[in-house]
């Protein structure tokens, strides 16, 4: 018996595994200290009334013989999956039902979409970026290239028609960065993806907290459905972090190497995913109608206003940072020249506030540090009250 021993080149713990450890042994050295956590990006507020209602009938239909439902529907229920399409076709996106598949998390998809891809790929990921790029393509056996972010290029790196790549990794808003895409540079890396044959990972996760007209769907650009496969959630989008639903789209006409990858796709959750249960997927759909869906973007403008209270601190300090405008990250150039995780150690000690260290997130990401805005709207300006005078201090 041979085990995978691609797992020998993984780190030996997760990013966030890593700060958790940190974080627990300095609360329990210090049980007088109130730590306020500004680091794993975890909504904080309640689910929208209008999903918490929707499932709650659920609930009682589950508890009626006429009504009862047992395994979902292939793919996710017919009145979900043309939601989600609804969504998609009123920002003019056109996605057809069949089109979606829904989950239990984007980033079970974004890891199990490899499966439909040959081991060995050449694949380009964007430096800093989430680790579970990384990691997944490494457990595959994958070969991972770079496009590096820096402040030069507002850490959003654009295609290298020199560089040669089988699938490409787009996360627009970025996670960590914040940063955000212009249609006009997705448009050239929709067309540098259809001239290298290549297809392209498109994670949306945070597509609900963009503002104004910057794109929120891949599928916005002429061409991508040629070229791309995009991940959804409603773990920002409405909360679920705690619940779980997300939404992967394939689209019917992408093809690669004579074989239909929707198809693909389709067969691969058929045999390897049970699906999502009914009651959650009602809360989902609630999400998506005009109710719940008012009621989400009220929690979306409560989390930007901390954004913006972490970017107003900042910006009085002069320090550099991305992200903020259009996503619930804020992305810091550290002080004084520190190393990420030094000034993560210098934050907990001296502020006790827990944000991310760049370094988690690729070699790019060192000397950069991550602040979530998901804590309450009290915290959010108590933990700036407690950061500004170490940053003053360190400069």
């Amino acid at each position: 018996m041979k085990v995978n021993k691609n797992y020998v080149n993984l780190q030996e713990s997760y990013l966030f595994a890593a700060i958790g450890k940190k974080v627990r042994e300095y609360a329990a050295a210090n049980p007088d200290k109130t730590v306020i956590r500004m680091g794993i990006g975890d909504v904080t507020r309640p689910l929208a009334p209008a999903v918490i209602s929707a499932m709650q009938k659920a609930v009682a239909e589950m508890g009626v013989a006429e009504t009862f439902r047992g395994y979902s529907d292939d793919y996710g229920y017919d009145f979900l999956r043309g939601t989600i399409s609804d969504y998609y076709n009123k920002k003019g996106a056109e996605i057809s039902a069949a089109e979606v598949f829904v989950s239990d998390g984007a980033k079970c998809d974004v890891a199990n979409i490899l499966d439909i891809f040959a081991s060995g790929s050449t694949v380009l990921v964007p430096n800093p970026v989430y680790p579970v790029y990384v990691d997944t393509n490494i457990m595959a056996g994958n070969k991972i290239i770079y496009a590096p972010g820096n402040e030069e290029n507002n850490f959003l790196p654009m295609p290298d028609e020199n560089v040669q790549a089988d699938i490409i990794y787009i996360c627009s808003p970025n996670n960590p960065t914040g940063a955000v895409y212009s249609a006009e540079q997705l448009k050239k890396w929709v067309d540098y993806a259809i001239d290298q044959n290549a297809v392209i990972l498109c994670d949306s996760a945070y597509e609900a907290f963009v503002r104004g007209d910057l794109p929120t769907s891949i599928f916005q650009i002429e061409g991508a459905k040629k070229c791309a496969i995009e991940f959804g959630s409603l773990s920002k989008t409405a909360g679920f972090t705690g619940t779980r639903c997300a939404y992967t789209i394939v689209p019917a006409e992408l093809e690669r190497d004579g074989m239909n990858l929707n198809k693909m796709w389709s067969r691969r959750q058929s045999t390897k995913y049970n699906w999502l249960p009914y009651i959650i997927q009602r809360g989902a759909e609630a999400a998506f109608l005009p109710e719940g869906f008012a009621q989400g973007k009220a929690n979306i403008d409560y989390y930007m206003k901390n954004a913006e209270t972490i970017s107003t601190a900042l910006s009085e300090l002069g320090i550099w940072f991305s992200g903020g405008k259009n996503a619930p990250y804020v992305w810091l150039k550290c002080p004084g020249g520190l190393k990420s995780w030094e000034f993560f150690d210098i934050l907990l000690e001296k502020a006790n506030v827990v944000g991310t260290p760049g370094a988690g997130f690729g070699s790019q990401g060192e000397g950069f540090f991550r602040l979530s805005a998901f804590a309450s709207n009290e915290n959010t300006i108590l933990a700036m009250e407690r950061v500004k005078p170490v940053i003053e201090s360190l400069r």
